[in-house]
């Protein structure tokens, strides 16, 4: 038999490796726990409580506050509307975003900083002040309306605003800088010569474009479509100012259950039916999206 031999120093040294990178991870992961996690769970708890008349919740535990919103066809309805707003609003900053983004990306010109710029100066400004301005279009007498009025091409106002297509619109332009960002990200880590080299084997631009830039850039479209998906369905102030109230979507439910009723396990309870639903929606893409990166690798 072989003796083995073993290196005193070596665990040790291995161990004081471990150590200084769990300790520059250990204050993200506070953080996390602190603010997300730990939120989360209250949530959880709070959800099986009994309300209260003159507190926010007591005991006991009861499925009463789940079984209330499930059982109730207007819960889906809101829900199912809240999911369309949100797929809806990703294909479209996709679409939109996609080809803004490789411009910038492969654009030569000097002004490159400025489009850019350009792109990121709505981040500057608040929601609430953008979603005024989109009322200021958008509404019936508004610059839209009245410029088509005057011109005389139309003999009453457009319904653009207090609909669906006006809250659409909207939340677009809230979220369309996102996705930019994310698809820059992507496109710029590919390098440009492959497209070179694609059309001089005799593709085509346009095929080389399909064949390599698009496949190579799916991880910015997953991390950009989830990016705006999240915040679009979970969006609250935006629906509510170009909606007018007209629209409504699941987390005005959530405020209204909390702050209008005072009902604060009936909103935990519909804002983790919330949570789930979005979830399984964000896990069925990203499985189709790891099939395709994959059947591209």
């Amino acid at each position: 038999m072989q003796a083995q031999v073993s290196l005193p120093g070596k665990p040790a040294r291995q161990a004081r490796r471990v150590a200084p990178a769990s300790l520059l991870i250990a204050p993200t992961m506070f953080l996390l726990f602190l603010f997300f996690a730990l939120p989360y769970v209250n949530m959880v708890l709070v959800s099986f409580l009994t309300p209260g008349k003159t507190v926010a919740y007591s005991m006991p535990l009861t499925l009463g506050n789940y079984a209330k919103y499930i059982l109730d066809p207007y819960t889906w309805d809101v829900l199912w509307r809240t999911m369309l707003f949100g797929v809806g609003a990703t294909i479209i900053c996709l679409v939109l975003g996609y080809p803004l983004a490789y411009h910038l990306t492969r654009t030569r010109s000097k002004y490159k900083g400025v489009l850019f710029c350009a792109v990121l100066s709505p981040l500057l400004v608040g929601v609430v002040i953008r979603s005024y301005g989109w009322m200021i279009i958008l509404a019936d007498h508004g610059l839209i309306n009245e410029t088509l009025l005057n011109a005389g091409l139309i003999k009453g106002p457009l319904p653009l605003m207090y609909n669906h297509f006006g809250v659409m619109v909207a939340l677009v332009h809230v979220f369309l800088p996102y996705m930019v960002l994310s698809l820059s990200g992507s496109i710029q880590t590919i390098n440009p010569d492959l497209e070179s080299m694609a059309q001089s084997l005799g593709a085509t631009r346009w095929r080389s474009f399909v064949d390599v830039v698009v496949p190579l850039s799916l991880p910015g479209v997953l991390s950009g479509s989830i990016l705006v998906f999240v915040m679009t369905v979970s969006s609250y102030v935006l629906p509510i100012l170009v909606g007018g109230f007209k629209v409504i979507i699941t987390p005005m439910l959530v405020v209204q259950q909390v702050i209008e009723l005072f009902n604060w396990p009936g909103g935990a309870a519909l804002a983790l039916i919330l949570f789930v639903t979005s979830l399984l929606v964000i896990v069925l893409f990203m499985k189709f999206m790891n099939r395709a990166m994959k059947g591209i690798a």
